[in-house]
């Protein structure tokens, strides 16, 4: 009898659910855009979602692979793309270049991540008062420009991101709370710039963190980067475990249970 009631309950049992990714092709301004969803496909409820936005090299397996780990955490994820259909850039120079052209014309960025937001709202699949946003890099400037437009955004991270603005002054549209998770060593992102942060939420009543990891420099979640701290630009285990924790606090203090 007991054999069979087993029997029975693994006939009832749901199949396992999978993660399932697929490309979006939406526009901003007439630019096509392509990015991609990230989603348990067995969710029949919206769930939290969550904007990932990429590095200066443009949506890479990095990108897709935050939110496939998003995504097993319980968060819908959407990797934005900020540059366009087909525009990825070939080398570090080229990758300059183009984040440049961005972070020179603040007004194009904020479009592009608003027109990624609205692309992730669309899918039925969220919950539009839980949204949130991390960045990589570039991506942390875009995601935090994203906040300073005033976007409903409740919870934006940035992993190593650019924090300066030539509109410090829009920190007082930010309507969600901000995580910055930041190398102490950064090259890159130095103090000064650290500093003016600090300044700029501080004149605001947004809710905001700053954590810094000590031997930690740029792009210290990045694998590939190599170890040499000397370089600039290098992965940390520790920071990369520690910053992934404490996003992952972060969402549940913010979101709750997804």
């Amino acid at each position: 009898m007991r054999f069979l009631l087993l029997l029975l309950a693994v006939a009832a049992a749901p199949l396992q659910a999978a993660i399932k990714s697929e490309a979006l092709e939406y526009t901003s301004d007439g630019t096509t855009l392509v990015g991609t969803l990230v989603y348990d496909d067995a969710w029949t409820s919206p769930h939290p979602g969550v904007l990932v936005t990429h590095d200066w090299m443009g949506n890479t397996e990095r990108t897709e692979l935050s939110a496939v780990k998003l995504a097993k955490l319980g968060y819908v994820a959407f990797c934005v793309d900020v540059y366009g259909k087909g525009v990825r850039p070939s080398s570090t120079e080229e990758a300059g270049k183009l984040a440049g052209l961005y972070k020179g014309n603040r007004p194009l960025m904020r479009a592009r991540m608003r027109a990624g937001l609205t692309t992730l709202l669309a899918t039925g699949k969220v919950d539009a008062k839980r949204i949130g946003a991390i960045g990589y890099c570039f991506g942390g400037t875009c995601v935090l420009e994203l906040a300073r437009a005033g976007q409903p955004v409740a919870a934006t991270v940035t992993f190593h991101g650019g924090l300066s603005t030539p509109t410090p002054e829009d920190a007082q549209n930010i309507v969600g709370k901000v995580l910055v998770l930041h190398g102490a060593d950064d090259p890159y992102v130095k103090q000064e710039e650290v500093a003016a942060f600090e300044k700029e939420m501080k004149a605001t009543k947004v809710d905001w963190q700053l954590i810094q990891y000590g031997n930690a420099v740029h792009g210290f979640t990045h694998q590939g980067a190599g170890t040499d701290n000397s370089a600039g630009y290098a992965y940390n285990a520790a920071a990369d475990q520690r910053s992934w924790q404490a996003m992952t606090n972060f969402f549940a203090e913010v979101f709750g249970a997804p």
